[in-house]
């Protein structure tokens, strides 16, 4: 048995295989990492990648602040034109007040530069409006075959229409954003659900979500970013909240302000408030979709009796008339 067994390890084949297999499992061995690899060295490698990622984004914010910084350098001699002009006629006495500024919040321009150039374009729109209508009317022959008074008034309807292209481009802003608001409103409860869950802080879930958000509704995110902001400097909370509402204009964020200010004042739980506030705010949207949809047939029946009707006659009764043109019972 020992000299077979010495036969067989000095058999130049099962060397060659035993050789073979060792250099395989070498290759193997060196190749794959056994056990997983450190997980250290992975997770470190992710952090240095991530980390590398924040710095380049931060890198092109920083960028892009100072291209707009320098764009914006060339348009500020003609703001401050602007508001030498306002400044100078007194336009914020005479033309704003407090639903102005509130709408001009609501669609999304905060500070004295919007407001600035609102009435500035209030002042200027109706001289451009009366100025091109007189030129059309007096000088082109525009309403020629129309008394003077006709045309006299045409030229102050272009005035007053100028007068107010401002506050209609500012409401038509104002609704969209409300309305994109609305629209992700709900989505953007639930997360700030989870996150309150999970034990982040109010300050930290509001900048999640609005990370998480700007893809669905840009305006929400900036509102959220706002937010987190006046939550860290203002000196009290309360304040924070309830600029959220005033900005929105919306109910079912002034109900989560609400909701919000009182937890904060009695120290209740806001997991609670956010999941009914949420599930209210998605059947608010979800009755909304039901009763556009419960709208649509009488919107459709004036559509159907003018369009859909004549064109159904004309195929039933089509090839009927025709049949009867042949055989001559039409007459020529």
């Amino acid at each position: 048995m020992t000299e077979s067994l010495v036969q067989t390890l000095t058999d130049p084949s099962f060397l060659l295989a035993l050789l073979v297999s060792i250099a395989v499992f070498a290759t193997i061995f060196t190749v794959v990492p056994v056990g997983g690899g450190d997980a250290l060295k992975t997770r470190m490698k992710a952090v240095a990648l991530e980390r590398e990622e924040l710095r380049a984004k931060q890198r092109a914010r920083l960028a892009a602040e100072a291209e707009r910084r320098r764009r914006g350098g060339l348009r500020r001699e003609d703001r401050s034109r602007m508001r030498a002009v306002v400044d100078r006629l007194d336009l914020r006495r005479a033309l704003a007040d407090e639903s102005t500024i509130a709408l001009l919040r609501t669609a999304g321009y905060r500070g004295q530069s919007p407001l600035t150039r609102f009435l500035f374009f209030r002042l200027v729109l109706p001289l451009v409006g009366l100025a091109l209508s007189v030129f059309y009317i007096f000088v082109m022959g525009g309403l020629g075959g129309q008394p003077l008074m006709i045309r006299i008034f045409a030229c102050v309807l272009a005035s007053y229409a100028g007068f107010y292209l401002p506050v209609l481009y500012i409401s038509n802003q104002a609704t969209k954003r409300k309305k994109s608001i609305q629209l992700a409103w709900p989505d953007a409860l639930d997360l700030l659900l989870i996150c309150v869950e999970s034990g982040v802080s109010v300050e930290q879930g509001f900048r999640r979500v609005a990370d998480e958000i700007g893809t669905q509704s840009v305006a929400l995110a900036e509102e959220f970013v706002l937010t987190n902001a006046e939550l860290s400097f203002l000196q009290e909370r309360k304040q924070a909240y309830e600029n959220l509402a005033a900005r929105t204009g919306l109910e079912s964020v002034k109900s989560v302000s609400q909701a919000l200010i009182q937890a904060e004042r009695y120290g209740t739980a806001v997991s609670q408030a956010l999941r009914v506030l949420a599930d209210e705010s998605r059947e608010a949207r979800m009755n909304a979709a039901e009763k556009k949809a419960a709208a649509l047939p009488p919107k459709l029946t004036v559509p159907m009796i003018v369009f859909f009707l004549p064109v159904l006659f004309a195929i039933i009764l089509g090839p009927a008339a025709i049949q009867l043109s042949k055989d001559g019972l039409f007459g020529n």
